[in-house]
């Protein structure tokens, strides 16, 4: 099952940071992510803080129970303000990189799928 800091390194990747930038940018210790990540640890309420007050488009019940969208918000809830520009920016840009990521992947398979089919032929 995964775990908060599972889904943390999933909004890492999805902004396009290394842990490094991520943890510099929350104020987090050098390496802090990455050490959660290999302990498999549970990340601490004051990290979830700092999360939500950096990247405020995050949302925070998907980084704790896995349920809902990463980013914005769920149909239910209402939000609390509106959305920067700069915020939906990075929502837009990170969708925009997920999906470039899956049809790249899609290319990929395609590509090997031929690849293999030429080989078998000769």
């Amino acid at each position: 099952m995964a775990k908060a800091i599972d889904r943390i390194f999933t909004i890492i990747k999805s902004l396009g940071m290394s842990a490094r930038q991520f943890d510099m940018s929350i104020g987090a210790s050098n390496g802090y992510t990455l050490r959660m990540k290999k302990n498999n640890a549970s990340v601490g309420s004051d990290i979830l803080e700092r999360i939500v007050e950096k990247y405020p488009f995050v949302n925070i019940n998907w980084i704790i129970t896995g349920r809902g969208n990463m980013f914005g918000i769920d149909a239910e809830e209402k939000p609390a303000r509106e959305l920067t520009f700069e915020e939906v920016e990075a929502i837009i840009d990170a969708k925009i990189k997920a999906n470039e990521k899956e049809d790249l992947e899609a290319l990929m398979d395609k590509i090997k799928a031929e690849i293999n089919k030429t080989e078998n032929n000769n």
